[in-house]
């Protein structure tokens, strides 16, 4: 797909943003602004059913909304492994109720439109080239951080998403062959060590020692262990809490080991962050530039920005919808 050429007949557009805790869908239109967006919680680990009925919901309730009776299309955002030809969820270690799941043609037979999908990451790329931090570069590396780590590449003006759709998949690159077990099944992978979950875990497992109960995420988490969130540890680090800190310095030393390998593969233009963990990341900013000085070897890695997304955790969202721009116009 083209990144580069907005809708121009203001029809709105419909896009849906799964990920592994929350589905949100909105309208936005031909300028990439979100008119309105709808949010429900996702049962990811349920039965197929119980996951589809969050994604019902919240596109009903947009399709309610009387500015969506010109909508064409619906634009999916999913997580991993994506078939975006026949619109097949085939697997994401996030919502693990669906593999080989027919999402497009569910959608589709209850709505009575068109469904075209996409990986998570590649349309928050897309979102981000069409309208957004990502304009005016030849090439850009999006990268989101929340539950997991999603990301997309555009270069020169188009989406890549490899031979069948299935490429791209970052946050499943290793970085340390005998590190933990990711939820794809793989050692050591970026997401086991700076997503949101990965942060969170990390965490838990600190604050249950002597030194963690001391600390301000016990008392943050009220005392128990297993409410300590990737959230817990932002707002203890903004109270200046050594072990949070710790924490955030330790993932933003794993992330740059990504980066700067990232930075060796691609030279894009431009990286793009978002993601609610992702602006975490961007805050420790000068930590990531420290670390690129030992993993990027690429004597031009400083010219390269390191910019916050325009849509934040909305991107996903915003690329969904900007699949329906060919049918649009």
């Amino acid at each position: 797909m083209d990144a580069t050429r907005p809708g121009a007949n203001g029809n709105p557009l419909l896009g849906v943003d799964i990920g592994g805790t929350k589905v949100a869908a909105g309208l936005v239109d031909s300028r990439g602004r979100i008119l309105l967006a709808r949010h429900r919680r996702m049962v990811a680990r349920g039965t197929p059913q119980e996951g589809l009925e969050p994604v019902f919901a919240s596109i009903g309730e947009v399709l309610d909304d009387p500015r969506a009776k010109r909508v064409h299309t619906i634009g999916v955002s999913v997580p991993g492994w994506v078939d975006p030809g026949r619109g097949i969820v085939l697997r994401a270690a996030n919502i693990p109720c669906w593999r080989n799941f027919p999402l497009a043609r569910k959608i589709r037979r209850r709505f009575q439109l068109p469904v075209r999908t996409g990986n998570d990451g590649n349309l928050a790329a897309l979102a981000e080239a069409t309208w957004g931090a990502g304009r005016g570069y030849a090439s850009l590396l999006y990268v989101t951080v929340g539950t997991g780590v999603g990301t997309g590449i555009v270069i020169d003006g188009r989406l890549y998403s490899g031979r069948a759709g299935g490429a791209v998949e970052g946050g499943h690159l290793p970085i340390n062959f005998r590190g933990p077990r990711c939820g794809c099944g793989k050692r050591g992978c970026a997401e086991a060590y700076f997503s949101g979950t990965a942060i969170a875990r990390r965490a838990r497992r600190l604050a249950a020692t002597p030194a963690g109960r001391k600390s301000k995420l016990f008392d943050l988490a009220g005392g128990k262990i297993r409410a300590v969130t990737a959230e817990t540890v932002a707002r203890a680090a903004a109270e200046d809490d050594p072990l949070a800190a710790r924490i955030l310095d330790e993932a933003a030393g794993y992330f740059a080991i990504w980066l700067g390998g990232m930075i060796d593969l691609l030279e894009p233009g431009v990286i793009i962050i978002g993601g609610g963990m992702g602006r975490l990341m961007l805050s420790l900013r000068s930590r990531l530039r420290r670390g690129l000085e030992a993993w990027a070897a690429n004597p031009r890695r400083e010219e390269i920005p390191l910019v916050a997304a325009r849509y934040g955790a909305d991107s996903a969202l915003v690329g969904a919808a900007a699949l329906g721009l060919a049918d649009n116009e």
